[in-house]
């Protein structure tokens, strides 16, 4: 990574660093998310919903869960749970204390799916394996800190 020599001297040189070191992490850790889900041919939103719903197996989930935990705040969620209906990956049940509310589950189908995946998110989970649990562990509190 090279810095502008404009930037060298300045007393923000590592934050700027750091805002690089994180925008080229979570595009090498991204492309390798990308190349691992290629074999089950589902866009990322998609497979994101997926994962959210195994988490969450066998209860059910809502539209406004998913959405909370979805990367892209813009994501029309029950687009994507529709989506995932036509290809069966999902069932889509109203709920029984709210009319309004829908209740939405993964499929053995879409278990399946996840699971013919597994050993490729081991993989990606080996991209950060030198890391030590504490290491990780701060890793996960200094980034969760960021979006306070």
């Amino acid at each position: 990574m090279k810095i502008p020599n404009e930037l060298k001297n300045t007393d923000d040189i590592e934050f700027y660093k750091a805002r690089l070191n994180i925008h080229f992490t979570h595009n090498y850790l991204k492309n390798n998310l990308l190349e691992s889900i290629k074999p089950i041919n589902l866009p990322l939103n998609q497979f994101t919903v997926l994962r959210i719903l195994k988490v969450e197996y066998p209860k059910n989930s809502s539209i406004n869960a998913i959405k909370e935990q979805m990367f892209e705040n813009n994501s029309d969620v029950s687009r994507l749970v529709d989506r995932l209906l036509t290809k069966k990956l999902v069932i889509r049940k109203e709920c029984k204390l709210d009319r309004r509310q829908k209740e939405i589950q993964i499929t053995q189908r879409g278990l399946d799916l996840l699971n013919k995946i597994d050993n490729h998110e081991k993989q990606l989970n080996n991209k950060i394996s030198h890391l030590s649990t504490s290491e990780v562990i701060k890793l996960n509190q200094l980034l969760e800190k960021i979006r306070i």
